[in-house]
């Protein structure tokens, strides 16, 4: 019996010294890796996924919920395309890979707050102007800490980004309480030949008039990553976009802290062209 009893509390003991983390977010349904390891045929018509990603030591369990987008809301036309998978998450430097069977979904952890679903190469997906492929923690702290790091590389006359994200953390704008979402879709260009930044525009669509137009710099930040900030002089007040890599951006605060998004949307923005 003390023999039992010994054996439960060392279990007892080895579990309360893991940590469960929980990761949410809405991703695109675009990626061939991501539809294969959930098990959604390529065929099939989808908008987008939504993910709850719980780790617990060297497990995971995870459950998704896929299909078409209902109009005006934040679910789908039919309720019911779910799947739940569980398996062992194999967890190397900043990269985890979640196993079921044969298949591995690859993720990189930009810090402890954000996620992003990697391709095979281990290039970061990129989504598009609806959702991003970064999943949120649920219970995120203040961190301004990143283990991805990109080069600059010449810029072109013109590149556009584009995305949706929560409303808040924008106060200059004025979203409003009932505001769900807050489309992006923004332009940088630059001059030609000094190949510096020039000026911006801003916009929630595709529309050349209207928006918000300004400057933009590129700046050095902590550990030498780097940071374009745009500057409206109409608002008075800045955008600071973290870059990623060549195809994503990511929102942080003037202090560097990346912005944790929620179970709908990320603070990433997606290249355009």
């Amino acid at each position: 019996m003390r023999i039992i009893s010994s054996l439960l509390l060392i279990l007892l003991v080895s579990r309360a010294g893991g940590k469960e983390v929980v990761y949410i977010g809405s991703t695109p349904a675009n990626s061939a890796v991501v539809r294969n390891f959930l098990g959604i045929p390529l065929t099939d018509s989808v908008d987008f996924i939504k993910w709850k990603l719980y780790s617990f030591n060297d497990h995971y369990t995870l459950q998704c919920q896929f299909g078409i987008s209902k109009p005006n809301t934040d679910g789908f036309m039919n309720e019911d395309q779910k799947v739940e998978i569980k398996g062992q998450v194999r967890k190397e430097k900043n990269y985890w890979y979640l196993h079921d069977g044969s298949k591995i979904l690859k993720i990189l952890e930009l810090n402890s707050n954000l996620l992003h679903l990697l391709d095979d190469d281990n290039n970061l997906l990129v989504g598009n102007g609806g959702w991003s492929y970064t999943i949120n923690s649920n219970k995120p702290s203040s961190s301004d800490r990143i283990n991805f790091f990109s080069t600059q590389k010449l810029l072109k006359d013109s590149i556009a980004f584009e995305g949706r994200t929560p409303c808040r953390d924008f106060p200059e704008n004025h979203p409003g309480p009932n505001c769900v979402k807050k489309k992006w879709y923004v332009i940088l260009y630059a001059d030609p030949k000094t190949n510096q930044p020039a000026t911006y525009h801003l916009n929630g669509n595709y529309r050349r008039e209207g928006g918000t137009r300004g400057t933009w710099k590129i700046t050095k930040g902590k550990d030498g990553r780097i940071i374009y900030q745009l500057y409206s002089e109409k608002e008075n007040a800045s955008i600071y976009l973290l870059k990623l890599d060549e195809n994503i951006l990511a929102f942080t605060d003037e202090q560097g802290n990346l912005l944790v998004g929620d179970k709908n949307f990320s603070f990433t923005l997606n290249k355009r062209w």
